[in-house]
C-alpha cells in the first residue's frame, strides 16, 4: 500500500475547486431532468464525458496492459456509470440540496471499506464517527419527510448506494491504480462505460426525438454537458490527482464541503430549507470529522484527556 502524504496548500486549493464544481452538480442534474428522463440524464452524463476524454484515451491505450482491463472497468463502473444513473434516479423525487447533503456520507463509506477490505487502521472514535454520521443522515431524512422516512427513504437509498460506489472507486484507485497518471485513469475508465452508454442513449431512448421536437432540449443538453465536461471529466482528473498525492479519505472529504454549495443553489432555485436541517447536517459533519481523524492523533487526544482528568481527580 502506498504511503499517504500530508496535504499541502495546493491540495487544499484543488479540494476547494472540487467543492464548488461538484456542489453545483446536483442543481445541474435537476435542470437536466426537466427535459430528459433519469435514464437519459445518466446516459448523457457518461456519454459526453466519454467523448470529452476520448482523445486522451486514444493516446494512452498503449499504456494499458491487458491484465489491468478489469481494474479500469471497475473504476469506471463504480465511480462514474452507476453514480450517474443513481443520482439522476434519486433526484426525480429528492431535492438537489438534500442529494448534496447525503452525498457527504462518502468519507464514512470510504473509511468502512478501507478498514474491511484494504487494511486501513482505525480507532474506536473512527467507528463512533461512522455511526454518528449515519444517525445524522437518518435524522435529516426524518425531518425532511415531516416526521416520517416513507417519503424520502427510497430516493435517498439511491444516493446512499451511489456514495458506496464512490467509496469503492476511491479505495480501489489508491490501492491498485497509483501507477497510472490521473488523466490515464479517468480517460481509460470511461472507455469501458462510454460505448455502452452511447449505444443505450441512441437505440433505447427517444433522445433524438426530444432534441428535434422539444424547444427546451438544447438548454437541457447544455446543463448536462456542463455537468459532464466540467463536473465529471475534468473534476474526476483533479480528484484522481488528489487521491494519488494524498489519500482516498482526504480526496473524499470534498463531499462534506459540497453541501454548502448544494444548499445555496437549492435555496436560490426555490427549494425548502428548514433551520432544523442545520442540526442534523452538523451531526453528519461531526461524524465525518471523527471518522476521518488518523488513529494516532485520536489516541494521543484520548490519552491527553485521560491524563487531564486523572490529574484532576488526584488533586481533588
Amino acid at each position: 500500500m502506498q504511503e499517504e502524504k500530508k496535504p499541502e496548500i495546493l491540495d487544499w486549493l484543488v479540494l476547494l475547486a472540487l467543492m464548488l464544481i461538484w456542489g453545483s452538480s446536483f442543481i445541474l442534474i435537476k435542470k437536466g431532468l426537466r427535459t430528459f428522463d433519469n435514464l437519459q440524464v445518466g446516459a448523457l452524463r457518461v456519454s459526453i464525458s466519454f467523448i470529452a476524454l476520448l482523445p486522451f484515451a486514444i493516446m494512452r491505450l498503449r499504456k494499458l496492459k491487458i491484465r489491468n482491463f478489469h481494474l479500469f472497468l471497475i473504476a469506471g463502473l463504480f465511480g462514474n456509470a452507476l453514480p450517474a444513473f443513481l443520482f439522476a434516479k434519486a433526484q426525480t423525487q429528492l431535492d438537489s440540496l438534500m442529494a448534496g447533503i447525503l452525498n457527504s456520507l462518502v468519507p464514512l463509506f470510504t473509511l468502512i471499506l478501507g478498514v474491511w477490505f484494504f487494511g486501513r487502521r482505525t480507532h474506536w472514535l473512527n467507528v463512533t464517527g461512522v455511526f454518528t454520521g449515519l444517525i445524522g443522515a437518518a435524522g435529516l431524512l426524518w425531518v425532511a419527510g415531516g416526521g416520517s422516512l416513507e417519503l424520502n427513504i427510497v430516493p435517498a437509498s439511491f444516493v446512499i448506494l451511489a456514495t458506496i460506489c464512490y467509496a469503492v472507486q476511491m479505495n480501489f484507485i489508491k490501492n491498485y491504480l497509483t501507477g497510472y497518471d490521473p488523466i490515464t485513469i479517468a480517460s481509460l475508465a470511461f472507455v469501458f462505460i462510454g460505448v455502452p452508454s452511447l449505444y443505450f442513449l441512441s437505440f433505447h431512448t427517444d433522445f433524438y426525438h426530444i432534441m428535434k421536437h422539444d424547444d427546451g432540449s438544447w438548454a437541457g443538453l447544455g446543463y448536462i454537458a456542463l455537468l459532464s465536461i466540467l463536473g465529471t471529466a475534468l473534476a474526476i482528473i483533479a480528484n484522481f490527482w488528489l487521491i494519488k498525492r494524498t489519500s482516498a479519505l482526504f480526496a473524499s472529504s470534498v463531499t462534506y464541503l459540497m453541501p454548502i454549495v448544494s444548499i445555496g443553489w437549492g435555496i436560490i432555485d426555490g427549494e425548502s430549507f428548514l433551520p432544523v436541517f442545520l442540526i442534523w447536517i452538523a451531526i453528519i459533519l461531526l461524524g465525518v470529522y471523527l471518522a476521518n481523524r488518523p488513529p494516532d492523533k485520536l489516541k494521543r487526544f484520548y490519552r491527553a484527556l485521560r491524563r487531564k482528568y486523572s490529574n484532576s481527580s488526584v488533586g481533588s
